[in-house]
Order: C-alpha cells, then structure tokens, then sequence
C-alpha cells in the first residue's frame, strides 16, 4: 500500500519489543522465532542499517538493526540485544531490537490510527497506536518496513 492509503492495525495478538524507552508492536504471526546475537557476516556497499547476513540452520537470513533503520543513534549491545527472525511473503529477515518484551492481545477498541502530526514522521510505516493500560505501544508495518531491505540483500 502506499503511504497514506490508510492501512490500519487489526485487532488481535502481537508481539512487542523495545528500542530504548519505546515499545513497538509486530503480528505475532510474523514471528518466527527469536535467536540471541550470533555472528554476522557484512555485506559490502549495505545500508548502515544492514548488519549482514546470518547462516540460521542452513538458510540464509538477512539482519537489518531496525534501530539504525528508524534513524536512532546506535548503542552498544547487550546480554537482552537478541534477533527477532520473521516470516514476511515468504522471506526470512531478522531484525536486531534491544530487548523483548511480551505477547498481547489487543482489542479493535483500544487501537488508534497513526498520528498525522508531523511532515518528515513517515507514519506510513505504522499501523497504529495501541493502548495498553497507561502506556502506548506504537504497532508497525512490518512488512513495509523490511521487504525491500530484505530482498535486495538477498539478490
């Protein structure tokens, strides 16, 4: 879908996991598996955001640190820094996210559309805003967000 065209999160189960202070949401069923760090082998001219690639029990996964991608400043990992691999149209792709946090059930009515409040925000890549007791876990586009990468690494 093109930016803007009003996709939207659906209700249902999604798995959360940190950058710093902030909680993201993906569809559990995205989820493949999470890995702890392993090496990564450098793909020359990548994006700074690629990390390489992984052998992950003879397939070949591309590893995107998904904070770099979102323009963060990057941080020294730790013993919770782990790979979230997911399942996208029939890619594998991991992303390197700072901590896991938990699988939640979210309901249609305590979704929220993206914010439209800022120029260079692309909140074309979010789904919405989910509200989970007094905190906000902002539920990504995940397929957006990565197809691309993940198919040009692997060409």
């Amino acid at each position: 879908m093109a930016e803007g065209s009003g996709a939207q999160a659906k209700e249902g189960r999604y798995f959360t996991f940190a950058l710093g202070n902030e909680e993201y949401a993906l569809e559990i069923r995205q989820v493949r598996e999470i890995i702890g760090l392993m090496e990564i082998t450098p793909v020359p001219q990548a994006a700074n955001y690629v990390k390489g690639v992984i052998n992950l029990r003879g397939k070949i996964i591309p590893v995107i640190d998904i904070r770099l991608k979102f323009g963060m400043p990057a941080v020294d990992y730790t013993r919770e820094t782990c790979i979230i691999v997911l399942h996208i149209k029939e890619i594998l792709a991991g992303i390197i996210v700072d901590r896991v946090c938990e699988v939640l059930d979210i309901s249609a009515d305590n979704i929220e559309p993206a914010p439209a409040f800022c120029n260079n925000l692309n909140t074309g890549l979010i789904l919405g805003m989910g509200k989970i007791a007094e905190r906000v876990v902002i539920i990504l586009d995940i397929e957006k967000i990565l197809l691309e990468d993940a198919t040009s690494v692997l060409k």
